[in-house]
C-alpha cells in the first residue's frame, strides 16, 4: 500500500476528467436559450449515454453524474421543475453551463496531477485509483537510528534502582521518527564512557540519520560531542535559544547528519519536533517540511520567564480555538507532557499573557 509513503514519480491524467460534461444535479438537461415548456424526449442516468440530440423546446431527464446530451448546455434541478404528461414546466431561466461539469473541467489528459515529493493520503489513493495507477514509485523510507547513553538509563523491561530511569526516550523518539515517515531502529544504551560511546555512535552512522539523546551537555560525563569530534564531525551548531531543548546538536559526521538531542524527555521531543521531523521528511523524499503552529486562544492567564522561546506542555479545545496550560514539574515530568496534546509556544521577548490573547500551538499530531 502507497499511503504514507512520499511519491517518487510523477502522476498523470489518463484521459480528460470527466472524460464527457456532465450534470452534477438530477434534473432535466435544457437548451438555455429556450423558455417555457419543453418536451421530455428521453431520460439518462450515470453509466449511460443519450443516443439523440436535445432539439428546441425539447429537454432530457437526467441523474447526477450522467453525460450531457448533446445539444443541451444547461441542466434546471429537478426541484425547480414540474413535470405534466411528458412536458417539463419551469419557471427559472438557465445560463449556459449550469449545473454543468465541462469535459477536462479537472484536468486534462496528460496533465501532471501530482509532483514527486508528495506524502500520499488519502484524497492522492483516491487520485491514484481514479487514474488507474495500481502501483508507484515511492522513496525509500529513511533508516534512523536511536542510541540513547547515560549510566542512569535501562532497558524498558529493567526494573531500575532509585538512581535510574528507563528509556522512554529511545521508544518516544521512535513513535515521532515513524510518525515522520522513517524507520526506526533502536540501539543498545551508551554507558558514560568514551570507547563505548564511540563504538555505538559508528554503528549508529551507518544509517541515513543517527539520533542521540543525553550526553550533550556540559556535564563531566557527558562525551557525546568529544566522540564525534574525534570522529571529524562538522558541527553545524550545538545550542538553539530555547526551553527545554537549549544545548541540542547537529551536524555531520562519516557523510551522515545527526542530531544530539538533550536527554530530558520534554528536551528530547520538542527538538525532534522542531528540528529533527523536518530532517526524517526531507531524506525520505518530501520537497516541504513546514512546521504548523496555529494560533489558539489561551483559557487563563499565563506567564514566563523571558530570554528563550519556550515549548510547555498544553492542551487543546475539541474545536481547536483555544489552549490550556498544563502545569509541570520541569522537562522530566513525562506525566505532565502524556495529559497534554500539543506544546504551547511562548515568546522570548514576551512574559505575560492574558486570557483570551492568542499565542502560537505545536500539535502532537
Amino acid at each position: 500500500m502507497a499511503a504514507g509513503r512520499v511519491l517518487a514519480a510523477p502522476v498523470v491524467a489518463d484521459r480528460d476528467y470527466p472524460p464527457l460534461a456532465r450534470s452534477i444535479r438530477d434534473g432535466f438537461a435544457v437548451r438555455s436559450s429556450d423558455s417555457g415548456p419543453r418536451t421530455i424526449i428521453g431520460e439518462v442516468r450515470a453509466g449511460a449515454t443519450f443516443s439523440g440530440s436535445v432539439g428546441p423546446g425539447q429537454c432530457v431527464e437526467i441523474m447526477t453524474g450522467a453525460p450531457i446530451p448533446d445539444g443541451a448546455d444547461a441542466v434546471v434541478m429537478v426541484e425547480h421543475t414540474r413535470s405534466d404528461n411528458a412536458v417539463m414546466l419551469t419557471d427559472r431561466m438557465s445560463q449556459p453551463g449550469e449545473f454543468v461539469n465541462p469535459q477536462g473541467a479537472e484536468a486534462r489528459a496528460g496533465d501532471t496531477l501530482l509532483a514527486p515529493g508528495v506524502r500520499l493520503l488519502f484524497p492522492h489513493i483516491a487520485l491514484l485509483a481514479t487514474c488507474g495507477y495500481t502501483g508507484v514509485s515511492v522513496y525509500c523510507r529513511p533508516r534512523v537510528a536511536i542510541l540513547s547513553t547515560g549510566d542512569e538509563v535501562v532497558p524498558v523491561e529493567t526494573p531500575p534502582a532509585a538512581n535510574q530511569v528507563r528509556n522512554s526516550n529511545a521508544w518516544a523518539l521512535a513513535a515521532q521518527v515513524a510518525q515522520a515517515g522513517g524507520l526506526p531502529t533502536i540501539l543498545p544504551v551508551a554507558p558514560d564512557e568514551p570507547d563505548a560511546t564511540r563504538a555505538l555512535i559508528l554503528d549508529g552512522l551507518q544509517y541515513d540519520l543517527l539520533l542521540l539523546s543525553g550526553g550533550v551537555s556540559a556535564g563531566k560525563y557527558d562525551y557525546v560531542e568529544t566522540v564525534l569530534g574525534g570522529l571529524d564531525a562538522r558541527f553545524v551548531f550545538d545550542r538553539v535559544l530555547i526551553q527545554p531543548g537549549q544545548p541540542l546538536v547537529f551536524g555531520i559526521a562519516g557523510g551522515r547528519p545527526f542530531f544530539g538531542l538533550p536527554g530530558n524527555p520534554a528536551s528530547t521531543m520538542v527538538c525532534f519536533h522542531v528540528f529533527a521531523r523536518a530532517a526524517v521528511q526531507l531524506l525520505g523524499g518530501e520537497t516541504e517540511a513546514s512546521l504548523a503552529m496555529p494560533l489558539m486562544r489561551l483559557t487563563a492567564p499565563f506567564a514566563h520567564k523571558p530570554g528563550l522561546t519556550r515549548f510547555l506542555p498544553a492542551h487543546t479545545s475539541p474545536d481547536g480555538l483555544e489552549v490550556t496550560h498544563i502545569p509541570w514539574q520541569g522537562s522530566s515530568d513525562v506525566a505532565a507532557i502524556a495529559r497534554a496534546n500539543a506544546f504551547l509556544v511562548a515568546d522570548a521577548d514576551r512574559p505575560h499573557y492574558d486570557a483570551g490573547d492568542p499565542i502560537p500551538v505545536i500539535l502532537y499530531a
